[in-house]
């Protein structure tokens, strides 16, 4: 994982959770799922036949959408800033 470094990723916890240590917010984890899709996905548009990777890669989006999907019935206003925030859902 050489894409998404300690320093990368306590920079995302620390603005999506609030803190570096909160780890386990539900928007740390959307925002880290969404750094590790769009950097699996340029590594899939290169390699096209990765099967494998597709495979984790599809694994990911699913449990994306199951925490968004918690978001959305849990918080709202919540849900909205963060899709906005992170540019998916257009």
């Amino acid at each position: 994982m050489s894409y998404l470094t300690v320093e990368k990723k306590a920079n995302i916890f620390k603005e999506f959770g609030g803190s570096e240590k909160n780890t386990g917010s539900v928007e740390a984890q959307i925002a880290l799922l969404t750094e590790r899709i769009n950097s699996i996905s340029d590594h899939l548009k290169s390699n096209k036949k990765d099967f494998s990777t597709h495979r984790g890669l599809m694994k990911m989006v699913g449990q994306r959408k199951r925490l968004l999907a918690y978001l959305s019935r849990t918080n709202l206003t919540g849900y909205r800033a963060l899709i906005e925030k992170l540019g998916i859902r257009k």
